[in-house]
C-alpha cells in the first residue's frame, strides 16, 4: 500500500505558499477544471494548512479553518490511495482537538463521501454543485 516515505507536517500559507498553490493548482484547477478565481480565497493566509513532502517533494495538502471547516485536501494523482489522504484528515482532527473544537465539518465531493464517512463524518442536507462538482456537507462532533 504505501511503499514510499512521508512527512507531514503543519505550515503557515506564508512559509509555503509555493508549494501549497502547486498541489491545488495540479489537483483543483488542472485536473478538477476548478475555475481558479474560485480557488484562492481570503481565508489561506488565516488557516492551519498541512503539507505532505516525499522525497523533498510537495505531494498533498489540506487545512483548517478557525470554525472547524476543513478543507481544500488534495493529493498528486500520483499517490492516491497509499493512505496519504487519511494521514492529512487524522492531522487536520488532532489539530482541531488541539483548538478544542466541538465539530468539525467539510464540502465533500461525491465521490470521496464514503471516505470521510470511516471517520465518523456524517452527512447533513442536500447534494449542492460546488465549481461544476456535486458536494455533500458532512459533519463530525470531536468528543471531549
Amino acid at each position: 500500500m504505501n511503499d514510499f516515505e512521508f512527512q507531514i507536517e503543519e505550515v503557515k500559507w506564508r512559509d509555503e505558499e509555493s508549494h501549497l498553490r502547486y498541489i491545488r493548482t495540479d489537483v483543483f484547477i488542472e485536473e478538477q477544471h476548478v475555475p481558479e478565481e474560485m480557488e484562492w480565497d481570503e481565508y489561506d493566509d488565516a488557516c492551519v494548512h498541512v503539507l505532505v513532502k516525499s522525497n523533498n517533494d510537495a505531494i498533498a495538502t489540506g487545512r483548517i479553518l478557525e470554525n472547524g471547516q476543513i478543507g481544500r485536501m488534495a493529493v498528486l494523482k500520483s499517490y492516491r490511495q497509499s493512505g496519504v489522504g487519511s494521514k492529512i484528515l487524522e492531522k487536520l482532527l488532532s489539530v482541531a482537538e488541539l483548538k478544542n473544537m466541538k465539530a468539525v465539518f467539510l464540502n465533500s465531493q461525491i465521490d470521496a463521501v464514503s471516505f470521510y464517512r470511516k471517520f465518523g463524518f456524517e452527512e447533513e442536507g442536500d447534494v449542492f454543485d460546488d465549481a461544476g462538482i456535486p458536494h455533500l456537507k458532512m459533519i463530525k462532533f470531536l468528543s471531549k
